[in-house]
């Protein structure tokens, strides 16, 4: 059981990253349906990625530009996968009337004006987020990066994954086709599985401050709401770039609900 637990760990790991992983796990269908109660987990590595490059890169520049090199860290660890799923729905559903012509348009590899927009917006966003919880001076803030700082960034990542995994559990796969690399995750999850990804999603959260974390986690669930039932009204459901989407959404729902919970 054991060994079956880590493989369905490193398919989520080989899945949501460009990480390496034992030649040993292998590939089956199984491994990738029962994949996404790591998703959480998966964020909290990529968010240690991130963290320590922006503890590293503080020994070289300021903390704006360290915060900077924590994203791209981020981001070559992933592949920019949950953001090319952001500029994906962006553009399906800034150009799509019907739920079909919103789908045809998502499996469109092409980033269009919509998604590039987008996707520019939410990074700006974060980065400026992160830039300020970095070197705000505002009461019960930050002055500096602390462990508090970095153990915020890593809970970003891991939260927001959980976001979108709930979404797995909640709605229905929109997709009646098999094209989508992301239908292996189309099975609805139990409640166990969906228990443990809340584990690993929330589970970072203990070291922030509880009122800072509170905020935060009451933002996201918003944000996370409204992006299903916009999903539902649109769509009748999810796909893989929808949880992409909803994890950037996500992210940045949890920086910003930091950064309120500070200048309160």
């Amino acid at each position: 059981m054991i060994k079956r637990e880590v493989e369905y760990f490193f398919a989520a790991l080989r899945f949501f990253t460009r990480l390496p992983v034992p030649r040993w796990v292998g590939h089956s269908s199984e491994q990738l349906n029962h994949a996404a109660r790591y998703f959480p987990l998966v964020g909290v590595i990529v968010g240690v990625i991130g963290a320590a490059v922006t503890l590293a890169a503080l020994r070289l520049w300021p903390a704006p530009l360290a915060v900077l090199a924590g994203m791209a860290a981020t981001l070559l660890a992933t592949g920019a996968f949950h953001e090319d799923g952001l500029a994906d729905s962006i553009d399906g559903f800034g150009g799509g009337w019907t739920k079909e012509q919103v789908l045809l348009i998502m499996k469109d590899s092409r980033i269009g004006s919509y998604g590039a927009i987008g996707i520019g917006l939410v990074l700006l966003a974060k980065f400026e987020a992160l830039s300020l919880l970095a070197v705000s001076p505002v009461p019960q803030g930050f002055p500096s990066v602390t462990p508090t700082f970095l153990a915020m960034l890593i809970a970003g990542h891991s939260v927001s994954r959980f976001a979108s995994t709930t979404l797995i559990h909640a709605l229905d796969y929109a997709r009646d086709d098999d094209s989508s690399k992301s239908k292996p995750l189309a099975t609805r999850m139990g409640k166990g599985e969906l228990a443990l990804a809340a584990v690993f999603g929330l589970a970072p959260c203990l070291l922030l401050p509880a009122a800072n974390a509170a905020v935060a986690l009451a933002l996201t669930a918003v944000v996370t709401v409204l992006a299903a039932r916009y999903f539902v009204k649109r769509i009748g459901g999810y796909t893989g770039d929808c949880l992409g989407a909803t994890q950037q959404l996500a992210e940045l729902a949890f920086y910003l609900g930091i950064l309120c919970a500070c200048t309160w």
